[in-house]
Order: structure tokens, then sequence, then C-alpha cells
């Protein structure tokens, strides 16, 4: 599997793959992404801005994930503490191909990013998630993210998670 940067000529089986998403938040009850959010302009919006990633698998998109060098305004004020305060990757609207999901490629994603984080000399990575999103809890225990509170992103609170990568870490937490 292979995590590269999203192609105009991928949208619509990005789509496709969030769409999946849409439909399986809204068999299990969630208010997350039923209100028009995400949609195609996002995606593109993602691309366009240099967010979008794709995984592969033999050259097959198997999933999605907007990744963001830079500031996440919606992470500017915590209800709680982040475990850092420099760079950081914000990641947002992961989701997977139906076909692999409970393969480990969520948490596959995850593990490349923190790959590409540390080439990039970025050694933290903050997400958030729904209330309810109880597969993205169990992808960020297992690899050990920190629940650091809640943050606002389009209007609604969310919980929010930091990892602390490389040896990096110890110097971020002993400077916060």
């Amino acid at each position: 599997m292979k995590l590269r940067r999203a192609d105009f000529s991928e949208i619509n089986t990005i789509w496709e793959i969030l769409q999946q998403a849409i439909e399986q938040r809204r068999r299990d009850g969630s208010e997350q992404w039923q209100n028009g959010y995400p949609n195609q302009q996002t995606v593109q919006d993602d691309i366009t801005n240099g967010y979008g990633y794709v995984i592969t698998d033999n050259d097959a998109i198997i999933a999605y994930a907007a990744i963001i060098f830079g500031i996440e305004p919606a992470y500017n004020e915590i209800k709680g503490q982040w475990l850092t305060n420099g760079d950081y990757v914000a990641v947002h609207r992961v989701a997977t191909l139906n076909s692999v999901k409970g393969q480990g490629v969520a948490t596959k994603l995850f593990k490349l990013l923190e790959d590409l984080s540390i080439e990039h000399n970025v050694f933290s990575i903050k997400v958030d998630t729904n209330f309810d999103n109880i597969p993205m809890f169990k992808i960020l225990e297992r690899l050990e993210y920190s629940y650091c509170g809640e943050i606002f992103f389009g209007g609604a609170p969310r919980k929010a998670y930091e990892k602390v990568l490389g040896k990096q870490a110890t110097e971020d937490l002993r400077n916060n």
C-alpha cells in the first residue's frame, strides 16, 4: 500500500469512497457527515489545496484522507490542552472503500502518515472525530493517540486527539 497525493482525475473514485463512508455513518445512527459535508466540492478543494491523499493497493484507490500540513483554524481553541504547541499535521475525512473495511487500511493510512510527517520534519499529528465514531476511536487508541479535549468543527463539538512522533516527542512535551 502507498500513500500519495490525489489527482483531479480521481475525484469520482474518491467521492464514491466518501459516499460509502457517509452511508455507513448513517446506518450506524450517527449525525456525522449527514448534513451535506463532505461533498464533491470538498474533495475538489482538498486536491486544489494539496490536502487530498489516497491509499493505493496495486494502483487501485482504497482509501482517502485530507492531510493538512499547516494550521487547522478549528484547532486553535480547545476545551482541554494539546500535547504540543508547534507544527502539526491535521487529518480530516478519513474513509476507506467498503470492500477493504476491517483489513487495517485506515490504520495503515495513519502509519504511512506518521512516516510522511517525519519526512517533513513535523512531529505531531492532530485529529478530531465525532463523539460516536467507535471505529475511529479504536484506531486512535491502537496507534496510541492521546485524548486532548474538545474542539468545534463545522459547528459541532468533536473529540480531539494528538500523537507526538519520533525522538522529537520527549523534547516537545517538555517544552509545552
